[in-house]
């Protein structure tokens, strides 16, 4: 019965443990936003998983006018944060090294902010998680579905 119990516990410890190293919530001091679906938090890179958003020297067109849509999803993210603390939940590393996390403010999703409002996508390759968020910006035209585009994984295979 002895030996059950210390396995028992052996087992609870290295699972908590890894829990905790894994998949902790990391809260903002110092931001630096990338682009759309990338920021620097307190100096870790943090990619925020299951969306993607336009390249910052991506373009797109609406009304024949050229729109920098790369930027506009940097500063449609910015303007979500401004001064606000940020809380990022830990899903994983990319094949880039970048920290994979969803990323909250005031307990609302960027990433589900991003896509419904039509300013990131739904990363399917990676995520079925955002698909309700991008059908109600596509059937709204919000953001860049008001707008020729091109999806970034499109764009990035180009240029």
């Amino acid at each position: 019965m002895y030996l059950n119990k210390t396995n028992l516990f052996l087992a609870i410890s290295i699972c908590l443990i890894f829990f905790f190293l894994t998949y902790f919530d990391v809260k903002s001091k110092e931001i630096k936003i990338i682009d759309g679906d990338t920021i620097h938090l307190n100096g870790e890179k943090i990619r925020f998983s299951g969306i993607d958003t336009p390249e910052i020297k991506q373009t797109c067109k609406k009304n024949n006018e050229v729109i920098e849509c790369g930027i506009q999803a940097k500063e449609f993210l910015a303007k979500i944060i401004e001064n606000n603390e940020i809380n990022c939940i830990r899903e994983g590393k990319d094949q880039y090294n970048r920290t994979l996390a969803e990323c909250f403010v005031n307990n609302l999703s960027l990433s589900s902010y991003l896509v419904k409002n039509g300013y990131a996508f739904a990363y399917r390759k990676y995520s079925n998680k955002f698909i309700a968020d991008e059908d109600f910006a596509k059937s709204n035209n919000l953001g860049m579905w008001s707008m020729s585009f091109e999806y970034p994984w499109d764009w990035r295979k180009k240029n």
